[in-house]
């Protein structure tokens, strides 16, 4: 994208929106129903059958988008223009409502769940979810299997790393729209020190000055991690060891406070010099405080998406799924991830980038926080979802711990 003067501001008030990997934030509300329906509860499930509606695509040309705000490239004269999107509707006749509604994942959970847990349109064709939610989505049956006939280029270019998550094998129902990772961010000059590992958070010289994400599902796999187990099949017991180490952190008094995307502010201003950190909110950091630094720890790290699904019962399935195999296209994803500066889920669009007669555009490529190297990628894993069953325990613990 390079590093324009209204990007830069733009990106700094996106890296302050709720965080895309959003709170668990209690056992009521939306998460309970999420954990009621997960159980199998016969009026949420929707068979396989009974997924498709009649398909207008061919004659209505249109389809209805929702995904995160400023998740997606804008003009930098015009920020209602979006030139991929702009893009997608002059070469295919297929005029797109983009909406920007999703703040949070359980809050859309709870906005869409009554008319998809009783068997209703949403009328909306095209969803992008965190994936921890995109399995529920998945285990309730709630969205719609894609025709990867109709999506060459997802077919080639997903990166293998995000080809088959525990609760989707394969990436029959979801495609990644953007990915991230979970690690640790520091700032190197106040520390001093580089931090390297995940047990480098409980060092003495950083007492009081460490935050953990607030929320159960962005917190849990790092840790784990850090003592070594495997996040592709992790256990009940991975878990309660993980509460027990963290509560006894807490105690001693190591971890300043848990957090959502707000840790950008202590660690910017000084008052935390270590914590757990997406990478797509360090690279904005940077540009500011190249101090601050990203860490995939020697153990692992998270690798994560949010990802495109088509609800149940859209009435524009064949133009989601065009929809999406165009954003697979290198040259396009490498437009997006200029502008977004998450981690690419296309690494074909590398070259396109580095290709870029522009500067600042061609070093993205560069950027392992956009394009992972072979060492970052050998250490990055995708979690196990937590499952229905083991949700409203875990959170329990999780929320006491962290006192939500």
């Amino acid at each position: 994208m390079g590093r324009h003067t209204f990007r830069v501001l733009h990106t700094s008030v996106r890296g302050s929106a709720p965080s895309r990997r959003s709170l668990l934030r209690a056992l009521g509300g939306t998460a309970a129903l999420g954990a009621l329906a997960g159980c199998g509860v016969p009026s949420a499930y929707v068979r396989a059958g009974d997924r498709s509606a009649p398909d207008r695509s061919a004659a209505d040309h249109r389809l209805v988008w929702s995904n995160w705000p400023l998740y997606i490239d804008t003009d930098d004269d015009d920020p209602n223009k979006r030139p991929t999107l702009d893009a997608f509707e002059k070469r295919t006749g297929i005029s797109v409502d983009y909406v920007e509604e999703i703040n949070d994942n359980d809050e859309f959970f709870g906005k869409i769940s009554p008319a998809l847990m009783n068997h209703r349109p949403t009328d909306r064709d095209l969803i992008v979810i965190s994936d921890w939610m995109c399995a529920r989505y998945v285990r309730l049956g709630w969205v719609q299997r894609m025709d990867r006939a109709h999506q060459p280029n997802v077919a080639t270019y997903l990166d293998p790393l995000l080809r088959s998550p525990a609760f989707d094998p394969g990436r029959l129902y979801t495609v990644p729209w953007q990915s991230g990772i979970t690690g640790i961010a520091y700032n190197h000059r106040r520390l001093g020190r580089e931090i390297r590992r995940v047990k480098d958070l409980w060092a003495s010289d950083l007492k009081g000055r460490v935050t953990l994400l607030s929320g159960l599902d962005e917190a849990f796999a790092l840790l784990m991690q850090g003592n070594g187990v495997d996040i592709t099949r992790w256990t009940e017991n991975d878990f309660h060891t993980i509460c027990d180490q963290v509560e006894h952190q807490v105690r001693r008094g190591q971890i300043r406070r848990f957090t959502g995307n707000d840790y950008t502010k202590d660690l910017v201003s000084g008052d935390v010099l270590a914590c757990q950190a997406y990478s797509g909110d360090v690279i904005q950091l940077q540009a500011d405080n190249p101090d601050i630094r990203f860490v995939v720890p020697e153990e692992g790290a998270e690798l994560w998406s949010d990802s495109l699904m088509i609800p149940d019962l859209a009435a524009h399935k064949a133009n989601a799924e065009r929809l999406v195999d165009y954003y697979y296209a290198p040259e396009v994803a490498a437009e997006l991830a200029a502008w977004v500066n998450y981690v690419c889920p296309v690494p074909a669009a590398k070259d396109i980038l580095a290709s870029s007669k522009d500067k600042d555009t061609a070093a993205l490529a560069d950027n392992p926080l956009i394009f992972p190297d072979p060492t970052m990628r050998s250490r990055l894993a995708i979690a196990r979802d937590i499952t229905s069953t083991e949700r409203v325990e875990f959170a329990r613990r999780w929320n006491r711990i962290v006192g939500l």
